[in-house]
């Protein structure tokens, strides 16, 4: 490996190349940034990536004229450019986005990663974002890297060697960090009425926001909580010190916490650092169905931007608008329900900040399913918990109406009056 200039790195990427940008916490921001710099001088370089933070100048002009975002999953520095022909979304399940870079289906020319110092034995570590990055270090044709030493070291297997490593730049600057809002009386609603679902043994999957965070907060007389998740932050800390969670009846790696990325505060990073019991793998590996199912009682606590009377989730689009993306959601909700006492679980408040109900009778045109009404068991809202798993498409719209705004219970009697009767 040649530690070099910036400017040197990023000669590395040719005209033509496809090229993996590593996201979250973890965004190279700095290798991206002179990336872009090179815009004159590069044509029809093509660029995959999940979630990225920071600015992404490669999806505005002039820089789009000659990068192509291809992005597997939707950030708010790329949303407005994914709806417009100068950008493009890929839907797919985080567990099979490695198998696009192993498979050969979208071949890796170049791999753009933050990675930590060395080690005694020339090691880096991938930090908190090891998720479709160690698939694309491993499989890319050359990695150019920022190698900074305010990176986590994580455990699990999201190394590489400085020998893999074609040319670096050294930087030194905080990684993203993600602060955690006041919650508000309804989080703390929803949070209460999730929590009430989590038995003692289970095996959590979670996401971050103030909803996460009010069903953790909620969990402090449990007992031998795990986590087996795609991504974990702040929430699980206080649960951790206080012996909440501690993974004694995990059967995938026991007693271990086992993510692909996290995304929190420093206090977080610091947790992480070095902690063995922080278990770190490929989106492959902790989103597989089969191995989350073999986990006790995994219940898996997702989200939602709108669902229907008879279960149909939508979570990554409005209407025809790419908002997010597929992610993880499917790979948990599906093992969940595998697994021996899984609940999968839709948490969401019963109405937009705008009064808007997000139980629907149909979903918006051209809005996507995330997530099918035949996979879905628990809706929950601030007005309470129901269970979908096994009811009529009339009982599922009766349940549903009944966790809905008050507002707009009436709207959606008549839709399903109309639905199943006035025709």
């Amino acid at each position: 490996m040649k530690i070099t200039s910036i400017e040197e790195v990023v000669k590395e990427v040719k005209s033509g190349d496809r090229v993996f940008l590593q996201g979250a916490a973890m965004t190279p921001n700095e290798l991206i940034d002179a990336l872009c710099e090179r815009y004159n001088e590069l044509e029809d370089v093509e660029l995959i990536s999940i979630h990225t933070e920071g600015s992404a100048k490669y999806v505005e002009k002039p820089y789009c004229d000659t990068f192509t975002l291809n992005s597997c999953f939707v950030g708010g520095n790329v949303r407005k450019a994914v709806n417009t022909p100068n950008a493009g979304y890929i839907p797919i399940f985080l567990s099979e986005i490695p198998w696009l870079f192993k498979n050969n289906i979208l071949p890796l020319d170049v791999a753009i990663v933050q990675v930590s110092s060395p080690d005694k034995h020339g090691f880096c570590s991938l930090g908190v974002s090891v998720d479709v990055a160690l698939p694309a270090v491993r499989t890319a044709k050359k990695i150019i890297a920022q190698i900074n030493p305010q990176v986590p070291r994580t455990h699990g297997t999201g190394i590489i060697h400085i020998d893999e490593i074609a040319a670096a730049v050294e930087v030194d600057r905080p990684i993203h960090q993600h602060e955690a809002g006041e919650l508000s009386d309804i989080e703390n609603k929803i949070g209460l009425n999730v929590a009430s679902l989590i038995e003692d043994g289970a095996t959590l999957q979670m996401g971050i926001g103030n909803i996460p965070n009010a069903v953790l907060s909620n969990l402090g007389n449990h007992k031998n909580l795990g986590i087996h998740t795609e991504m974990f932050s702040d929430g699980v800390l206080p649960l951790i010190e206080s012996g909440v969670i501690n993974g004694a009846e995990k059967k995938i790696k026991m007693g271990k916490i086992v993510s692909c990325f996290a995304v929190g505060s420093r206090k977080l990073y610091d947790f992480i650092d070095d902690n063995p019991i922080c278990d770190f793998r490929d989106s492959g590996y902790t989103n597989d169905t089969a191995r989350i199912r073999q986990n006790p009682k995994v219940t898996a606590i997702n989200s939602a931007l709108e669902i229907d009377l008879t279960g149909q989730v939508c979570a990554d689009s409005i209407g025809g608008y790419q908002f997010s993306g597929v992610g993880g959601q499917m790979d948990f909700i599906r093992g969940a329900s595998l697994s021996i006492g899984g609940k999968p679980i839709f948490a969401m408040p019963a109405a937009t900040n705008k009064g808007i109900s997000k139980i629907v009778p149909f979903l918006k045109q051209g809005a996507g399913v995330t997530t099918t009404r035949a996979h879905v068991h628990y809706v929950i809202t601030e007005y309470g918990v129901v269970n979908l798993y096994g009811k009529t498409l009339q009982e599922r719209a009766k349940a549903m109406t009944s966790i809905a705004h008050p507002d707009h219970r009436e709207e959606l009697e008549k839709a399903t009056y109309e639905r199943f009767n006035g025709r």
